[in-house]
């Protein structure tokens, strides 16, 4: 990821570590003077706890596998980021180094201990996926309900906190209200964001399911589930509808129909005088005070 984007990405947690907190995730992945953060120690892997605030659900295997045989042969070049808990250690980024350390059959791992509060490792471990790009869109939309709801932010906050627009923050959300075999579905990568996006204005459970497996069994494009969820909501242009009258404006209405014996309708912005014929239309006229000839 370049630089630039990632000091965008940091700017939120900037405001509560200080200026450092970019260079410092740099750092961490880099493993330069990490030192400067906090105390470099060796852990036990079995005294570190997991992260609560993971983010990240699903771990690729086969990956873990091959991180567990590179530390095999030249051991853990980053050290994980920790804080102290009540008994042990709990983590705070770095979770794939130390299941891949418990998968290469390791004892003990390096890390960096900090003091951060639970504000401070909810963002970090989010940022962290975000830089890395290890979120599925479901566990981003769920790390980002996870922030709402623990520090009650807005959802312009929380777009402001990441570094992303709140169009796309409001747009992640909206998956967590599909069914959780579908959410499921796209952590497996079986289905794409663009893909089930359009299924959240079905109101049916099963209609959103059974579109959900045509799309996998048939290898739909994006704009082939648009046009078929369009099909089954049959959604097509509004026809705006005018506002109700308010009382007063109602009563208006019946007089100037009383005074010129005739049907008025009052719409936004305008009144229509109705008429029979053209007698009736001069009639109308005159009555309003008819047309000035120089005119």
């Amino acid at each position: 990821m370049p630089r630039d984007e990632r000091e965008h990405l940091g700017t939120g947690l900037e405001k509560i570590f200080g200026e450092h907190i970019s260079s410092m995730i740099e750092d961490i992945q880099n493993n330069a003077n990490l030192d400067d953060f906090g105390r470099r120690i060796s852990l036990k892997v079995d005294d570190v706890h997991p992260n609560p605030y993971q983010p990240r659900r699903t771990f690729d295997q086969s990956k873990l596998q091959e991180l567990a045989n590179s530390i095999n042969e030249h051991g853990v070049f980053t050290p994980i980021l920790v804080r102290k808990a009540a008994s042990g250690y709990e983590l705070i980024a770095g979770e794939r180094r130390l299941r891949a350390s418990k998968l290469a059959g390791k004892e003990e791992i390096p890390a960096i201990l900090v003091e951060f509060d639970d504000t401070q490792m909810m963002e970090i471990s989010l940022l962290e996926n975000i830089q890395r790009e290890d979120l599925s869109v479901i566990e981003e939309a769920n790390a980002y309900q996870q922030l709402l709801n623990n520090l009650n932010y807005t959802q312009e906050q929380l777009a402001q906190r990441i570094g992303k627009s709140r169009e796309h923050v409001s747009n992640t959300l909206r998956l967590l209200k599909l069914p959780q075999s579908i959410q499921q579905m796209v952590v497996e990568g079986k289905l794409s964001m663009g893909q089930v996006r359009p299924l959240i204005a079905l109101e049916s459970e099963t209609e959103i399911k059974a579109l959900a497996n045509k799309i996998v069994n048939e290898q739909l494009t994006v704009r082939e589930v648009e046009k078929l969820v369009r099909g089954i909501t049959n959604v097509g242009p509004k026809i705006k509808q005018p506002k109700e009258l308010d009382a007063a404006t109602l009563d208006v209405q019946r007089r100037l129909q009383r005074k010129y014996s005739t049907r008025v309708k009052i719409t936004n912005n305008s009144i229509n005088f109705s008429y029979a014929d053209i007698e009736d239309f001069n009639r109308i006229i005159e009555m309003l005070g008819g047309i000035d000839e120089e005119l």
